[in-house]
């Protein structure tokens, strides 16, 4: 009886366990008024850089100029990792979504961002403007580094497939 109990107690452990290494989710919104302006000229250039409030400490500078939209990762620390998405995904003239997505793990008592997910939608067509292309693009943030390891494609389930990468940020390279 005393195995019976014994195994009981390790399955108990291993389902919490499991769970407790499910990632889950939490969002930033990107738009504008919900984000404070720390720098901008209007009148000239149009450039623009603002900063969102994250999670666990962490926030998102969305950045713009010359119609090209990218979003910098601020660690608790205060330093900037420029995820540059105008060079690794589209130098077309963009714009973010508007909303970030942190995929993150229960560690302890505390929860902390495991990787980022923002919609790109970049304009990539010179012959037609108003075409574009929307795609979700995965960064890892981990204490050893913070950058875009994989961008997806517009398709069925992208989402999901975002998430899945998300979830595995951690090992993979920086593009």
């Amino acid at each position: 009886m005393m195995k019976v109990w014994m195994l009981v107690g390790c399955a108990v452990l291993l389902v919490h366990s499991a769970q407790a290494a499910t990632p889950s989710s939490a969002y930033t919104s990107l738009n504008t008024p919900t984000c404070k302006t720390l720098e901008s000229d209007e009148e000239g250039s149009g450039w623009y850089k603002g900063q969102c409030k994250g999670i666990a400490g962490y926030s998102l500078q969305v950045t713009e100029g010359d119609l090209r939209q990218s979003i910098n990762v601020v660690t608790p620390q205060g330093k900037v990792h420029e995820l540059d998405l105008i060079s690794k995904v589209s130098s077309g003239f963009s714009a973010l979504g508007e909303k970030a997505e942190w995929r993150m793990l229960k560690q302890g008592s505390s929860t902390q961002p495991i990787a980022l997910i923002v919609r790109y939608n970049a304009s990539e067509d010179p012959e037609d403007s108003s075409k574009i292309t929307s795609y979700l693009v995965v960064s890892k943030v981990t204490k050893q580094s913070i950058c875009v390891t994989d961008i997806v494609k517009p398709q069925a389930k992208a989402n999901e497939k975002a998430r899945q990468l998300a979830d595995k940020a951690s090992t993979r390279p920086c593009k």
